[in-house]
């Protein structure tokens, strides 16, 4: 299970998520200064984040797990409230569709 998925109310930060955020689909706005290396359009025109080949946004630094653009990162990124409502539904849902655990043989 994802730390914290199953206590709503857990405490949520950065340091003790799997960076779901980090694979959620950014779009872009005509505002965005992000470098357009980082970006793909999509087939239907939506200009976003693009991601590696594992599904992550490749502004994530996956050493420091930290955003490499950090102080020019889209304005999705600077609303997403870590913690807040939408950042707990992800997290419990892939906590539902990847859960830990320990694989128990019962004699």
């Amino acid at each position: 299970m994802t730390h914290g998925a199953a206590d709503k109310n857990a405490p949520v930060t950065c340091a003790t998520c799997d960076a779901l955020c980090c694979q959620l689909t950014v779009v872009l706005t005509e505002k965005d200064a992000v470098p357009a290396h980082l970006t793909i359009r999509l087939p239907s025109g939506l200009h976003v984040m693009d991601k590696d080949e594992d599904g992550w946004c490749v502004a994530l630094d996956g050493q420091q797990m930290n955003c490499r653009i950090y102080d020019s990162r889209p304005a999705i990124c600077r609303s997403f409230v870590m913690g807040g409502p939408y950042c707990r539904a992800e997290r419990a849902a892939q906590a539902r569709a990847n859960p830990r655990g320990i694989a128990l043989q019962l004699a």
